[in-house]
């Protein structure tokens, strides 16, 4: 059962993980000055792309992923910075649905941004995200602020606790 949990969660994640490559490249190449035709063929492609391929994916692959959390109980300090740098894929990804919203919504009057800095950035982050899962390193130390480790005395702002 975690083999093929395992399986889909990679396989979803390297459908994403492509879309977050390609899709700014594609965005990238819509121009102003184009002519309608290209423009619709460039605009349907990459809004069904995003909306059809990555986006169900990326829900499949972070779905998928924290189950797999869960049932392998895998609650290190480097599982978490691999989460941080997840949250940084869904940034990315969620900038990438602004621009093609943009691009569908202001033909002409919106000029995408160049692709390098979205590319780098999900990049970045996935090859750090291979480092942490494939290296598991071991931290010792807390990476981050002592307060989120140590209770606050404050009272939960609840009237009951669940069981």
């Amino acid at each position: 059962m975690i083999a093929a949990f395992k399986f889909l969660h990679i396989a979803a994640l390297s459908i994403w993980c492509a879309g977050l490559v390609g899709l700014p490249l594609l965005l990238a190449r819509h121009s102003p000055d184009g002519d309608q035709i290209d423009f619709t063929r460039l605009r349907v492609l990459t809004h069904q792309s995003y909306v059809r391929l990555v986006t169900p994916a990326a829900v499949i692959a972070i779905v998928i992923g924290t189950a797999l959390i869960f049932m392998r109980s895998v609650f290190v300090p480097w599982m978490f910075m691999k989460l941080v740098m997840v949250g940084v894929l869904v940034i990315v990804h969620a900038w990438i649905g602004h621009i093609t919203l943009q691009m569908g919504e202001q033909q002409g009057d919106y000029t995408p941004p160049a692709a390098v800095p979205l590319v780098a950035a999900s990049l970045v982050a996935m090859l750090a995200i291979l480092i942490l899962v494939l290296g598991k390193p071991f931290i010792e130390a807390w990476p981050g602020p002592a307060w989120l480790l140590a209770p606050q005395g404050q009272s939960l702002p609840v009237d009951e606790v669940p069981m």
